[in-house]
């Protein structure tokens, strides 16, 4: 049943084999040509992460030991995503409960989380219960509108740069992808889950978990995010997906997570990682990861029907 639902998982509601009209190309390129920067001061405390840890099956004591977070300690590894929140009237938001600060303009109002690149500098580490800085800003934008043969979308890459209180060198530098597709209310094309090349075919460790609608709830809580694909059925459905969609942020966490999991003392410098196929509540998921050498380990996640998610590449100190 799920491998059928699949098959309409990918760019439902969209424009197909169309181009832009002239104001919506006019829209755009100003969009694309006006500077966009945004600053977000927080604190790192206890009590949210707490929440953070409650909510992650590789922290919430199911597994091992709870262990609270501690202050003074280094913040986890992307654990810095239930931070920095922008505070958007909701009024403001758009249709599907995004903010659009850093969006392109309609028609292009469907995101996708594709993908992501974070580097931490261990001489500056995020602690625990202090105060940071996230500068963000757009890095760089491409667009793809002029093939009439094609869906047009842009790809907008975001670079965010964490700095604690006091420094002036960023602990956290991080690029978020996100691709925005032009919508309508055209009939979505069908297909197959993508085939994602070069996975291996065993792994040295593996986590199961299953992304409830609990989960999805309290995850969008900690992220102030209020997209309605992770929470409304008759939205997601619309968009044409079966069932409400786990968090690509959350995902790319569990990926760091399973390998912290089984190698407690592992230091990261940096972790990339890319989605191939949405992930759907109330399903099992497994995060497998394979040693490549000493300092690089390679991480995916795949579904119930062995559909691979999103994966990954960690650096190692």
């Amino acid at each position: 049943m799920f491998r059928t639902a699949f098959r309409q998982l990918c760019r439902p509601n969209l424009r197909p084999y169309s181009t832009l009209s002239h104001p919506e190309v006019e829209a755009l390129n100003k969009w694309i040509s006006t500077p966009r920067e945004k600053v977000l001061s927080d604190a790192f405390h206890l009590e949210r992460l707490s929440d953070l840890y409650i909510t992650l099956p590789t922290r919430d004591g199911s597994r091992q030991p709870y262990l609270p977070p501690k202050e003074t300690s280094p913040l986890g590894y992307a654990h810095h995503i239930a931070f920095f929140h922008a505070r958007t009237p909701e009024a403001e938001l758009r249709e599907d409960g995004t903010d659009a600060d850093f969006s392109p303009p309609e028609p292009f109002t469907r995101r996708m989380w594709a993908g992501g690149k974070m580097v931490w500098d261990p001489e500056v580490p995020l602690m625990i219960g202090q105060r940071a800085t996230a500068t963000w800003g757009i890095d760089s934008v491409k667009k793809k509108v002029d093939d009439p043969q094609k869906i047009p979308m842009v790809f907008v890459n975001q670079r965010i740069d964490i700095t604690m209180s006091g420094n002036t060198r960023p602990s956290l530098t991080e690029e978020r992808n996100h691709v925005y597709f032009a919508v309508n209310s055209s009939v979505p094309p069908k297909r197959d889950p993508r085939e994602v090349k070069d996975i291996p075919t065993k792994s040295d460790f593996s986590f199961t978990y299953k992304p409830t609608l609990a989960t999805l709830f309290r995850y969008s809580a900690l992220m102030f995010n209020a997209h309605s694909v992770h929470l409304d059925l008759a939205n997601t459905q619309k968009e044409g997906y079966p069932e409400r969609l786990v968090h690509g942020p959350l995902t790319a966490t569990m990926l760091l997570e399973t390998a912290i999991f089984h190698h407690p003392g592992v230091q990261i410098a940096s972790f990339e990682y890319r989605a191939h196929n949405p992930i759907l509540v109330n399903r099992e998921s497994t995060i497998h990861g394979i040693w490549i050498n000493n300092t690089s380990i390679k991480l995916w996640c795949v579904d119930e029907d062995g559909v691979v998610g999103m994966s990954g590449i960690v650096q190692l100190l």
